[in-house]
């Protein structure tokens, strides 16, 4: 099976590895401890804290798994590779919602550290998709639920 990069800026890179170092250390120490204290209350056929505990410590070791692989597959957008001639990730795009005529900024960002709150957009959903390569002035087109919304794009900074 062939993972796919994760595009992440160096930011979110070292938020992904102050989590997973989180994870391993402090969060197994913390269930291991649950275990510990759920396996003094006796039989384990009925002791629910032995088995919340256990799915924690299962769930907890399937984010481990994940963020290892994120880790592992990572690609370091470099900011002296991000120009402002074209729409591509780690830029910070304003745009005119056509429709409304709103004016909303977005930060384009790899899957991974999509953050809506604020306006951090990943470069594979469907807005994303579409002002990746546009230039400035071009108006691109997405197709929404609500049908085909209409952008156009103001600027285009790092």
């Amino acid at each position: 099976m062939e993972e796919k990069e994760v595009l992440l800026t160096q930011e979110g890179f070292d938020n992904l590895e102050k989590e997973l170092n989180y994870l391993k250390t402090e969060r197994r120490a913390e269930i291991a401890e649950r275990i510990k204290v759920a396996l003094g209350f006796g039989d384990l056929s009925e002791n629910s804290e032995y088995d919340e505990a256990k799915n924690a410590q299962a769930e907890n070791e399937v984010k481990i798994a994940e963020l290892e692989n994120k880790v592992r597959y990572a690609k370091i957008i470099d900011e002296k590779d991000i120009d402002t001639e074209t729409v591509q990730v780690g830029n910070i795009v304003k745009v005119l919602d056509m429709e409304f005529d709103e004016k909303i900024e977005y930060t384009i960002v790899g899957s991974t550290e999509v953050n809506l709150a604020e306006n951090k957009i990943s470069n594979e959903s469907p807005l994303g998709a579409a002002l990746l390569g546009a230039k400035r002035n071009n108006v691109v087109e997405v197709n929404a639920p609500a049908g085909v919304m209409k952008y156009k794009i103001l600027s285009i900074k790092k």
